[in-house]
């Protein structure tokens, strides 16, 4: 029988809270770089461990570092001076059955697969570099048993604010592909916070501007006054900042101008870890976990125990009379992964004697279904950040 309990939560709901703030980082984001060249680094690696060796072989691919490049954006169009450096580094298994195994080139491959996907970020713009070494032996013993290979922990929580929608909804809008279509002079770089004063919302974005679609501080001015008009228009937003550090009154160099549409080229580093978490934002008044999803193994509850959680939460928020939960989970490194040290889920729900019966049976069959919550990591089927 697992251990888990399940409380009434002792806080106001967060929509009763006076004040919020979320933010998100749009898929051009340093540290959305890290966290996706990194975890598409882990699915690739794993794929050719299934397909060679019938197992996900140890590994964690968890520590990526974007080093910012320099770059010269003018009006009509700069260049980009140094290029941006990306490193993955960490630790996998590169031989088993004296076969040896192209760590380094699966996970290159991979990262420029996802460097790929910037419309304005050319090859002589970046260097990829991979240092890889072995793990230790005695976590590929343990990771041989599906076990736990680390003492770590997960957090989900569920459902998501009127403000965390907002802040995900607008990132995602300035991401999709029809507004670029519509704005080409926006890159990809994106990032947007959101304060919620009682039922007020003000929303501070960052967004990276193309210097070869922008011809003079007029044009910067009004692409930026109609992408307002379009946030004010589309949700339900009472102000609006876009790039606060702006001095129209200069040049170009006191605007947020850039050569590729990221402020990776010139100044602006990133980490693994540091972006949005598996809610898809960053969420101070709520209860979360540091630990990086991206480029860790599926045998890590840092990375597996966060998805979990998330879909506990998921499920558990849908049940009639839940209000709000939060879901937390710890392992204990050489412990079975669907034997959890403890399943953590506070509750505010109307009638909390029912909900807690029905929150207990989604949490067992969540567990119960772990090794296909693994498949799809690997597939990437959820959401990480």
């Amino acid at each position: 029988m697992r251990k888990i309990i399940i409380e009434k939560a002792k806080k106001r709901l967060i929509e009763k809270q006076r004040a919020e703030i979320v933010e998100r980082k749009g898929i051009g984001h340093p540290d959305f770089i890290c966290d996706s060249v990194c975890e598409t680094g882990s699915r690739a690696l794993s794929q050719y461990y299934l397909k060679n060796f019938k197992a996900v072989l140890h590994h964690n691919i968890d520590k990526g570092l974007l080093v910012a490049g320099k770059s010269k954006p003018r009006f009509g169009g700069g260049k980009v001076l140094e290029p941006i450096k990306v490193i993955i580094a960490g630790r996998a298994t590169a031989k088993l059955e004296n076969k040896k195994i192209p760590v380094s080139k699966i996970l290159l491959n991979a990262a420029k697969k996802e460097m790929s996907k910037f419309r304005y970020l050319k090859p002589q713009h970046y260097k990829l570099m991979v240092d890889v070494k072995e793990g230790a032996a005695n976590l590929k013993q343990v990771f041989e048993k599906i076990v736990a290979n680390d003492s770590s922990f997960g957090v989900g929580f569920a459902p998501l604010s009127k403000t965390e929608k907002l802040c995900l909804n607008i990132c995602n809008f300035l991401n999709s592909p029809q507004f670029l279509k519509k704005f080409p002079c926006v890159g990809e770089d994106v990032k947007v916070m959101v304060l919620r004063n009682k039922d007020k919302m003000k929303v501070i974005s960052a967004i990276a501007f193309v210097d070869k679609f922008i011809s003079g501080m007029k044009d910067y001015i009004e692409n930026k006054e109609k992408i307002k008009d379009i946030i004010l228009r589309k949700f339900e937003v009472d102000s609006i900042d876009i790039n606060a550090l702006d001095n129209v009154k200069g040049d170009e160099s006191r605007v947020y101008l850039t050569v590729t549409g990221l402020s990776a080229e010139h100044g602006d580093d990133g980490n693994t870890g540091r972006g949005n978490k598996p809610s898809g934002l960053i969420t101070p008044c709520r209860e979360v976990s540091l630990e990086a999803c991206a480029g860790k193994n599926i045998n890590h509850p840092g990375k597996l125990y966060q998805v979990l959680a998330q879909i506990i939460a998921d499920k558990i928020a849908k049940i009639n009379d839940v209000k709000e939960v939060t879901v937390k989970l710890m392992s204990e490194i050489g412990k079975p992964l669907d034997q959890p040290q403890v399943v953590s889920i506070n509750l505010i729900a109307d009638n909390f004697k029912e909900v807690r019966k029905e929150a207990r049976e989604v949490a067992d069959r969540v567990f119960d279904n772990i090794k296909n919550v693994q498949k799809g990591i690997i597939k990437g089927k959820y959401n990480l950040f």
